[in-house]
């Protein structure tokens, strides 16, 4: 079977792409710069990829830290993920996907919304590990912080968004 080129992957998966852009950017401008630019760097990187693995994952992956390279640049992150505060003791990863639960009790719109609506602090985290599903110790090499900060962001994230659903659905 012939491997698909890269046109119809960048059909196929830059709609996902530019909408985890846009969640982790806060902005369709600079998401639409981002979905793209992740895509250039893609097709000039395209003999690392492994066609036997999903190209989705790897896209996002360049396009995660293409994210969190803007954001670093806004001066914003080091300040927003310094673990003073939030550190805790060790926190394991949960065995299954908290937000499952979550997402299917709840309409995709205002789930989507309500991570919109998270504090830049909580809202990377989750969409990281939730959209990008990148593990515990992948979202804190992104972030720069340490395991068990992430667990403990991830955990009030989630706090968040309960409590937000919880009103909507009221």
């Amino acid at each position: 079977m012939a491997q698909p080129s890269f046109e119809d992957l960048y059909r196929e998966h830059y709609p996902r792409v530019l909408g985890f852009c846009r969640r982790m950017l806060g902005s369709a401008g600079d998401a639409e710069d981002a979905a793209q630019e992740a895509f250039v760097r893609g097709y000039r990187t395209l003999r690392r990829y492994r066609p036997e693995q999903p190209f989705g994952p790897w896209i996002g992956a360049i396009a995660s830290n293409h994210c969190i390279d803007l954001l670093r640049r806004r001066q914003r992150l080091t300040a927003v993920f310094d673990a003073g505060e939030d550190a805790a003791e060790e926190l394991p990863d949960p065995t299954e996907n908290g937000a499952a639960p979550l997402i299917a009790a709840s309409d995709a719109d205002a789930v989507a919304a309500a991570v919109d609506g998270l504090p830049e602090k909580y809202r990377l985290p989750i969409l990281l590990a939730y959209y990008a599903d990148a593990s515990y110790d992948d979202i804190a090499a992104t972030l720069g912080t340490t395991r068990n900060h992430v667990g403990v962001l991830l955990l009030r994230g989630r706090e968040r968004l309960r409590r937000e659903l919880a009103e909507l659905a009221t």
